[in-house]
């Protein structure tokens, strides 16, 4: 999901036509990654269930009842934050939330990518249908109308802190239900009006807590964080398999793949990794050439692949827990239980889970970038790669091969441990000391999704280097299945030799592995 803030944007409406759409339960409880995935594609159409408009419509009830009572009830008859205690009168209560919505857009910066901003609509739609927010059936149908329509808010990058919900982010996304603000449809920012009205839909008017229902939560940095775990599963993939060519360049030993090793130490992450290099390389001429060398381990580079992206993958499948828990979730304050007749005021918007998991994926990418990196240093300097040409240069002095793509990959990883310094232990003060402890989860989450495209930018590096090591290793043959993904790679990817520029054969490789068509199953 690549973050591109250019005036023209791609907007999915042929692909709509043209593809079939995949049928998602709006319901507050069901939806799945390849939910979301297909979201923020534009390939899915919303749906809610019967008993979901039940509960919605109970809450709706429920919260209007309360917003007419004397009895007060934070942020339907009262202010918001510091002035809770400022009580609103029935007749005020409809211009309290549009009030709301006007004053917290006051968000900076680009615009996120129109699959960020599908993800945040639909996330927040899932979230409303949970019938735990008291707003109106209209209001969700009209979200949905929007995603249908590919109505984009225009959603600035910067000024949450994901404390009470991702408040700037999200009013603005709110305030194209009203008609005001920026909308993106048919790859051109107009006004909201228009937007609505060239796609034939009508704006709202927001009734008792429609407005604070629609902007607590973090559904914003979920959807970045989102964005950044779909882009970091295929390049975690493509690490695999880059970790097995290296093997193969290296003239590296099978030994530490071995499934016993891996069975004393039951981490599932890392027999899965040693599985599929093993299934790799399994019946590889390279390998058996060198049975009788006197080597008696690899470095940690190649030796402890499984254990390093063994333990990337188990932390990836805890992030994956997160998202899927979280895009299920009712996170505005205060919630209506309809059952009992009872609006009650918790913190279901903190954005902790969503900053603790971003910053974690930024971690372990990091460290997946970190040793893929040292991986490609040993494939070019002549004293580690197994009698290969220096920097790969088929004439070493004239050409300087792939020294400075080596340099490219570690500047990038080093920019990575710069961005994983978590942004969740960062805290500050807002509200006039009513938001006394945020969560920092959008920036936590903007920074996995540039670890996540730095890493694919790594591994891509390892990709190139690592199968013109193997070229070097001809006329002899790996694995059948390892060559038969070499050969898939070599049809977008073709050899070339000579020293030339080498930047946009790096993005290409990077673009080909964020795509996760060279996938280890």
């Amino acid at each position: 999901m690549a973050r591109r803030s250019g005036k023209k944007q791609h907007t999915p409406a042929a692909k709509k036509r043209n593809k079939r759409l995949r049928v998602v339960r709006l319901d507050g409880d069901s939806f799945t990654l390849e939910d979301l995935e297909a979201i923020s594609s534009g390939q899915a159409s919303l749906r809610i269930p019967p008993a979901a408009r039940r509960k919605i419509d109970a809450a709706a009830r429920t919260v209007a009842t309360a917003a007419q009572g004397d009895q007060p009830c934070y942020g339907i008859n009262t202010g918001f934050g510091r002035l809770c205690s400022v009580q609103i009168s029935p007749a005020e209560v409809k211009k309290l939330q549009l009030n709301l919505i006007r004053s917290h857009a006051t968000g900076i910066g680009d615009p996120l990518a129109p699959e960020q901003v599908r993800l945040a609509l639909a996330l927040r739609a899932n979230a409303l249908a949970r019938g735990n927010s008291g707003i109106r059936i209209e209001v969700i149908e009209l979200l949905i109308a929007m995603l249908d329509e590919d109505v984009l808010p225009r959603i600035p990058r910067i000024g949450s802190v994901g404390a009470s919900g991702d408040l700037a982010p999200l009013s603005h996304l709110a305030l194209v239900l009203v008609g005001e603000g920026e909308a993106l449809i048919d790859g051109k920012w107009v006004s909201a009006r228009v937007a609505l009205r060239r796609k034939r839909l009508k704006p709202i008017r927001l009734e008792a807590k429609e407005g604070l229902s629609l902007i607590n939560g973090v559904q914003v940095s979920l959807a970045m964080l989102t964005g950044a775990f779909l882009h970091a599963m295929a390049t975690v993939d493509a690490a695999d398999l880059c970790a097995a060519i290296s093997l193969e360049g290296l003239l590296g030993s099978l030994q530490p793949f071995d499934a016993r090793i891996h069975q004393s130490r039951p981490h599932p992450g890392q027999a899965r990794v040693a599985a599929s290099i093993r299934s790799l390389i399994q019946g590889s001429k390279i390998l058996t050439s060198h049975e009788g060398c006197d080597r008696v381990q690899d470095p940690y580079s190649i030796r402890c692949t499984p254990q390093v992206h063994g333990a990337v993958r188990d932390a990836m499948d805890w992030v994956l827990q997160v998202i899927v828990r979280e895009a299920n979730s009712s996170t505005d304050n205060p919630l209506v239980f309809s059952e009992q007749d009872e609006v009650l005021s918790g913190g279901n918007f903190h954005g902790a889970p969503v900053a603790y998991a971003a910053d974690l994926l930024c971690i372990v990418l990091t460290d997946l970038a970190s040793i893929s990196e040292r991986r490609t240093e040993k494939l070019i300097n002549p004293d580690t790669n197994q009698g290969l040409p220096a920097f790969l240069a088929r004439k070493e002095g004239l050409e300087s091969g792939w020294m400075m793509a080596q340099v490219s990959a570690a500047a990038l990883v080093s920019r990575m441990k710069v961005l994983s310094h978590p942004a969740s232990v960062d805290s500050i003060v807002t509200s006039a000391g009513s938001e006394d402890h945020v969560s920092m989860s959008t920036h936590a989450s903007e920074k996995a999704g540039d670890c996540a495209d730095l890493a694919a930018q790594v591994v891509a590096i390892e990709l190139l280097i690592g199968m013109d090591a193997i070229e070097f290793r001809r006329p002899l043959r790996s694995g059948r299945r390892l060559e038969q993904r070499i050969r898939k790679l070599r049809e977008v990817i073709p050899a070339r030799r000579g020293d030339r520029v080498l930047s946009h054969e790096m993005e290409e490789a990077a673009e080909v592995v964020r795509a996760g068509i060279i996938a280890v199953p």
